[in-house]
């Protein structure tokens, strides 16, 4: 065997496994493509809901340090009940995501501290942020009621 055969068979040789390796990484991307879109659409609305709940406290939250940073202490129970939305709609972005089998135990904490925040920020829903905070809350204590039941 020549040079000019023993290159073309390496070449041969390494498309071949280049082919099989793609075929097989396509085959089973395909398969996590499904998954994925099963398992994202499974919880859809609860995760949107928490995503936007989480990002509506952290706004809340900031919006609150500013003004207690500035005297106002009024804001001190807002700033506490948008901190833990902020935390428990986090981890249920997570395991709604994941479709835990534990997302109904914390659904159902969720819509307690979500009810609790919409209670605190109603009272100072004159402030923009306070007032998408409490709107947000409202949404994801409704997604969550429908997964604790």
């Amino acid at each position: 065997m020549n040079r000019r055969d023993l290159l073309l068979s390496a070449v041969v040789m390494a498309a071949t496994a280049t082919t099989g390796k793609s075929f097989a990484a396509e085959h089973e991307h395909d398969h996590m493509s499904m998954a994925h879109a099963h398992q994202s659409t499974l919880n859809e609305k609860l995760i949107a809901a928490a995503s936007d709940c989480v990002l509506k406290a952290n706004i809340c939250l900031q919006h609150c340090l500013v003004l207690l940073g500035q005297g106002d202490t009024e804001m001190a129970a807002c700033s506490r009940s948008s901190c833990q939305v902020a935390a428990v709609c986090s981890a249920l972005q997570q395991l709604a995501s994941a479709d835990s089998r534990h997302l109904p135990k914390l659904a159902r904490a969720a819509m307690d501290i979500c009810r609790e925040c919409e209670e605190e920020c109603k009272k100072t829903e004159k402030h923009p942020e306070c007032k998408a905070c409490k709107e947000a809350c409202a949404v994801c204590y409704a997604e969550c009621k429908k997964i604790a039941a």
